[in-house]
């Protein structure tokens, strides 16, 4: 399965860390793909590292800008023209979405995704890890959407909150691979 993480290149602590560890050792372990920004920095680096260690793939889409950054030891590394290409590109690898904690460039990335899902340009399940509770206002902010009608299809339909790496984990196994 190639799961595309969603997630900061600036350096957090272990509250943000450790979860995102554990989350790319079970990506690993499963013999999975990571497709990711491609940077070799922060959180970014956290996972790809955790999943190289434990015998994934490395996939990263990222753009010039950033080239200084790039992980050189990914086992494919594509240099995308600009943000929204970035964004298309690293959509495309992926069978599956995992959002973790970052900034302004993860809202960006999570709500291109959602609002596509929305329209029904993709349907790839994705997962926000609220590590922490760093989802609970944008999935307050989503609840109340609904419930004063901006959204036209059920919220459920677009992502699914999980509180720890292991329910993400989960959730995509049951949603791509399918029940066992």
């Amino acid at each position: 399965m190639n799961i595309c993480v969603f997630l900061s290149a600036a350096d957090l602590d272990e509250r943000y860390t450790r979860p995102a560890r554990e989350l790319a050792e079970l990506l690993g372990e499963g013999g999975h793909t990571l497709v990711w920004g491609g940077s070799d920095t922060g959180l970014m680096k956290v996972v790809a590292d955790g999943v190289r260690e434990t015998g994934g793939r490395l996939v990263g889409v990222s753009v010039d800008f950033l080239r200084e950054w790039a992980r050189r030891d990914a086992d494919e590394m594509v240099f995308a023209e600009d943000l929204a290409a970035r964004k298309a590109l690293l959509l495309a690898r992926a069978d599956a979405v995992v959002v973790l904690a970052g900034g302004l460039g993860t809202l960006d990335e999570v709500t291109e995704v959602l609002e596509l899902r929305k329209h029904g340009l993709h349907d790839k399940p994705v997962v926000l890890l609220n590590t922490a509770g760093f989802y609970d206002g944008l999935a307050l902010q989503l609840r109340r959407m609904e419930e004063e009608g901006f959204l036209p299809v059920p919220l459920s339909g677009l992502f699914v909150l999980a509180d720890t790496a292991a329910d993400a984990f989960a959730h995509l196994e049951e949603s791509v691979v399918g029940p066992r």
